[in-house]
């Protein structure tokens, strides 16, 4: 029995020597702010204990201590920091330890402003029913895509006043992920947290132009981007009822071809309580903002706030109707098989939409929705957990008569729980407190964390909750498990084949910048071979993997809300 137990104790071991990532020294690999914390992660090797830093003439410009080796909770791998804070000199840099050489990373002001614009642009590339010109979209120029102008009514979503096969104009919109469809839901926590960012940054935003059809017509670049999305939104909603459809689709996904090459039928599915509460708290919440800009967008407000009160509407007399899709395609036809983002419970959709109708109307109406729904625990925001957006919109708008009293210290509470991770964390990050953080699109919960970080450091001007943010940030642009900087365009190591079909598709080798990958994800649910299965490390970059390596818009956004605002709060 012992020498059993011993047999298997070596394979054990002999699997995690197997599956262990090569030593490397892991940087944010756009580079560091001057003032700002600055560490490198020399990964799988423990033997050095002092690293340099070496500049682009081959001068060593700085000598300091590794620090002690931790052992991360996710994976096999051991490490030691470099941490370089105090050096503040401006320039091209690389560091070398223990004959390993880092990626050469560049330390200045603004270090983060080219990759936080992209991720905006971004959404320009995923846009839907309209070409892409080259003055804007450069190499990856493109015709229009679906323009869905000849949308069915699926038998699902079949009425008196639009039965089956009703012919609906509704286009726009941005793709939402590698597919080619558009989804009501997952557009609502984007929504939500590209409208916050605006909300929360307004004077940064509002001198942000990232070169698309709209700039310079007097509004932000952001608020211009959102409206493309914004208004195909509203072509979702049933004029005679109020109802939202879940989304507009394909019945199957379309393969690695381009935009519009397939000419299959579209249509819009059933209707549903959480895209309803989406859609309304979406369309409250741009209501209050786009008034900003009434001379620029004539009645656009009162035409989404009129929406939002007609979901809402729609929501009471229909308060628990979930999106099943496999019951659904056993009543209807054709069967639908795209992306379901079916959600059973509604209490965080009631509560979020509540909050932004109460923010922009002040109608009693919704106080007790907003105190019977407080969430008795906090949770980074996803899109079937929207609780965080109205607590997000409850700090912001300062309504402390709906706020429990512990409210804000509570997510204080939170906030110093990530900060204090960092000093176990083997890569010095927020990001990986735990193997629950690697998901599908682990990537988004790292940026969600620093956003849940910003709004501590917004309540408090404390330095600690911004320098977490930043943390990952860093973890994101390459100082992470598996070497990669995460965000298309980017990086010495970048990521060049995300699950994507323009990118794919358009015979260009570089893929369409601005674009977040998924992130690793242990759970591998697309069957590809991974080299590396660890939580933390379960990341390739190839087409194949769209558990790990697609892109989708509820992840670019917390990147488009993280990365401006530390460009806007660090100076």
């Amino acid at each position: 029995m012992k020498k059993l137990i011993s047999i298997l104790l070596s394979f054990s071991l002999l699997s995690l020597v197997l599956n262990a990532q090569p030593p490397q020294i892991a940087v944010n690999q756009l580079g560091f702010y001057p003032d700002a914390t600055k560490q490198a992660i020399v990964a799988g090797m423990s033997a050095a204990t002092q690293f340099s830093i070496v500049s682009q003439t081959g001068e060593t410009v700085f000598t300091g201590q590794l620090g002690a080796v931790r052992q991360s909770k996710n994976s096999s791998i051991q490490t030691r920091i470099a941490d370089f804070s105090d050096f503040t000199m401006r320039g091209r840099f690389k560091i070398v330890a223990g004959g390993l050489e880092s990626p050469v990373f560049t330390i200045s002001e603004n270090i983060h402003y080219d990759a936080a614009r992209a991720v905006l642009k971004g959404f320009y590339y995923q846009r839907v029913s309209m070409p892409l010109e080259e003055r804007y979209a450069g190499r990856w120029a493109r015709p229009a895509g679906h323009p869905d102008v000849h949308v069915l009514v699926h038998p699902s979503a079949a009425t008196e006043r639009r039965p089956a096969g009703t012919v609906i104009s509704s286009p726009g919109g941005w793709y939402d992920a590698g597919d080619y469809n558009k989804y009501i839901v997952n557009s609502g926590i984007t929504m939500a947290t590209l409208l916050s960012a605006y909300e929360d940054f307004p004077a940064y935003f509002g001198k942000l132009s990232v070169n698309i059809p709209e700039s310079g017509n007097g509004a932000p670049d952001i608020l211009n981007e959102i409206l493309y999305n914004l208004r195909w939104m509203l072509t979702m909603q049933d004029p005679y009822d109020g109802g939202v459809y879940n989304k507009l689709t394909n019945a199957n996904f379309d393969g690695r071809v381009m935009p519009g090459v397939t000419k299959e039928p579209r249509y819009v599915v059933q209707k549903g309580t959480a895209a309803a509460l989406n859609f309304a708290a979406v369309m409250a919440q741009a209501a209050r903002i786009y008034k900003e800009y009434s001379d620029v967008f004539p009645k656009l407000a009162d035409s989404c706030l009129i929406a939002a009160q007609k979901a809402w509407l729609w929501a009471l007399q229909n308060p628990d109707m979930p999106y099943n899709q496999n019951e659904m395609n056993l009543n209807y036809e054709p069967p639908i098989t795209t992306g379901g983002y079916g959600d059973r419970r509604f209490n965080d959709e009631w509560f979020w939409a509540a909050n932004e109708l109460f923010a922009t109307t002040s109608e009693n109406q919704y106080v007790d929705v907003i105190k019977t729904n407080f969430p008795e625990q906090y949770s980074i925001p996803t899109w079937n957990n929207s609780y965080m957006l109205g607590v997000y919109t409850l700090l912001r708008t300062g309504n402390d008569d709906m706020t429990p009293p512990n409210a804000k210290n509570r997510l204080l509470e939170m906030a110093d729980d990530f900060v204090k991770s960092i000093e176990e964390n083997a890569f010095a990050v927020v990001m990986g407190q735990s193997p629950r953080d690697f998901i599908w699109g682990s990537n988004s919960v790292a940026a969600n964390q620093g956003i849940f970080l910003i709004y501590a450091y917004k309540l408090t001007q404390n330095s600690k909750y911004l320098n977490a943010a930043l943390s990952n940030v860093n973890y994101l642009l390459g100082q992470n498990a598996t070497g990669y900087c995460f965000v298309t365009g980017f990086g010495a190591k970048r990521v060049m084949h995300p699950h994507h079909r323009p990118s794919e598709a358009d015979g260009i080798v570089e893929p369409v910048p601005g674009l977040l990958a998924g992130g690793p994800n242990p759970g591998m649910q697309d069957g590809c071979e991974y080299e590396f299965t660890q939580p933390e490390t379960a990341f390739i970059d190839h087409w194949c993997s769209y558990a790990s390596n697609e892109i989708a818009i509820n992840w670019n956004a917390p990147a488009v809300y993280l990365l401006n605002a530390i460009e806007a709060l660090i100076k």
